[in-house]
């Protein structure tokens, strides 16, 4: 690979140099075009074709990236993108001028331009804009990748996702549907009345989630502190204040691997609602998931993959004791004891640490045998208390709680509870993390005094739940990895970046 980069420098550097020379020759002639602090646009490229019918004949002025451009002595074809779609123009020496032309020929793909010009419809039918008025708005000093290759390294378009949005429309379009996916997350919340807030992102206790967080150093205060993993323990305690519904949208840090579904900066929504339960949670996850889809992509059925996933039809609610003996075949309920649970985990292959219960153990069957057949919307209930630190225990079934966990194309989507708001409960349950962490769980909470003193304000009957926002978008713009939808992942820095 070295070989082929160095092979490719000279080459790189020529071009770089003739762009160079070509700036240098317009700053000296005083046509910089870095010195240009404003254009005009009246449109997009896109509402020019869409509006066709109402647009023939009309002056406009667009502005973007010069992608296409074949010169033909005193006329011209190119094109020009910019953030809606690419449109076709044509140059003429006659329409721009004589030295407007020549400078024109002289541009690079990849130039950014702006044009005046009417809008027309060629003999073969394609819509255009005959150019009156041409302006070089910056120079692109680094040509682009080649046209039929287009940027395919998968490295190199994380790394540099500003050439992937330039060179790969549907990359660019996957970003402004994210940007729509929140819009309407928004729009659904705000019309049933929750209350948009934000909290803290750097904190000393980092709870809500079996997370191992990343630790920073405050030097005002001379304290060490933690990047959150979780939005949750501050939300509830504005419930306890009284704000009866409300959600976060905002990026957590957890110090963790990084793969095709997580990346260690991620965006979590989470929304806690009093009076309620993790019914009214299933109802609130179902309807949101369906309406956004709907909103987006016009349908709640979608394609992910070479799947067909139904968010249409009413989501499959399954408890977790269920999905393991339909998919492993073992019946957890005639589990009585731990050593019966470890041994169980034997004969299956599945490693697990002296410190773990009954409970742990059927999470881990479930993720062996079940997880990877919940492809269609499926609603997972009734996890065992071991995972569930913060969560009511069921009235008739103490060793379970009342949560859930959403999984589609066998991915967990969310994650919610009827929320504990026992203080008296909630402290033996931080003491029984804090018991793990003493055995070597660095994953397990931390006893959080100040949540702890909140509750015993008293915290209304309450329903909870955290979205992944990264594998929402994933699901609804069939992306097959968290990185495909985040503009600038995680990624090992370079030599030269640091």
């Amino acid at each position: 690979m070295a070989e082929k980069n160095n092979a490719q420098a000279p080459d790189m550097n020529e071009q770089i140099k003739i762009r160079m020379d070509k700036l240098k020759a317009l700053q000296e002639s005083g046509n910089d075009p870095f010195m240009i602090v404003k254009y005009d646009v009246t449109h997009h490229t896109q509402d020019i074709k869409d509006k066709f019918d109402d647009m023939e004949g009309k002056e406009v002025s667009v502005a973007g990236r010069l992608m296409q451009k074949r010169v033909m002595g005193k006329a011209s074809f190119c094109n020009v993108s910019d953030l809606k779609g690419n449109i076709q123009l044509y140059v003429s020496r006659d329409s721009v001028g004589d030295e407007p032309y020549a400078a024109f020929k002289k541009y690079d793909i990849g130039d950014m331009i702006g044009v005046k010009g009417t809008v027309f419809k060629t003999q073969k039918g394609e819509i255009s804009l005959h150019v009156s008025e041409i302006t070089l708005l910056a120079k692109s000093l680094r040509a682009l990748p080649e046209k039929y290759h287009g940027l395919k390294d998968t490295d190199q378009r994380y790394r540099q996702r500003y050439v992937d949005l330039i060179v790969n429309p549907d990359v660019r379009d996957t970003f402004v549907k994210r940007s729509q996916i929140i819009k309407e997350i928004r729009n659904f919340l705000d019309a049933q009345g929750f209350m948009e807030v934000e909290t803290p992102m750097l904190v000393a206790n980092a709870g809500g989630a079996a997370a191992r967080p990343f630790q920073t150093h405050y030097n005002a205060l001379d304290e060490d502190i933690n990047l959150r993993i979780s939005l949750e323990l501050y939300l509830k305690r504005l419930i306890v204040g009284g704000l009866e519904r409300v959600y976060e949208i905002g990026r957590v840090f957890r110090n963790e691997g990084v793969s095709t579904r997580h990346n260690p900066e991620f965006t979590l929504m989470e929304l806690y609602q009093a009076y309620t339960d993790y019914y009214g949670m299933m109802d609130l996850a179902e309807n949101m998931y369906r309406t956004v889809c709907e909103k987006v992509n016009g349908t709640a059925r979608i394609m992910y993959g070479d799947v067909e996933v139904d968010l249409s039809k009413p989501f499959e609610r399954i408890t977790m004791l269920d999905a393991v003996r339909r998919y492993a075949g073992v019946d957890f309920r005639e589990i009585k004891t731990d050593e019966e649970a470890k041994a169980l985990a034997k004969e299956h292959h599945i490693e697990f640490e002296d410190r773990h219960k009954k409970g742990d153990i059927l999470s881990m069957f479930f993720e062996k045998y079940a997880e990877e057949n919940l492809i269609q919307p499926t609603f997972v209930m009734d996890h065992p208390i071991e995972i569930s630190p913060l969560t009511k225990k069921k009235p008739d079934d103490p060793d379970y709680v009342e949560r859930f966990e959403l999984f589609i194309t066998g991915r967990e989507m969310a994650n919610a509870y009827s929320e504990l708001n026992d203080p008296i409960d909630q402290r033996a349950r931080f003491e029984a993390q804090e018991a793990l962490l003493a055995a070597g769980d660095d994953e397990a909470n931390h006893t959080d005094e100040d949540f702890l003193n909140a509750l015993s304000y008293g915290m209304p009957p309450t329903g909870g739940i955290g979205f992944g926002i990264d594998r929402m978008v994933m699901l609804l713009t069939n992306s097959a990895a968290i990185r495909d939808v985040l503009l600038f992942p995680t990624m090992k820095s370079l030599p030269n970046d640091k």
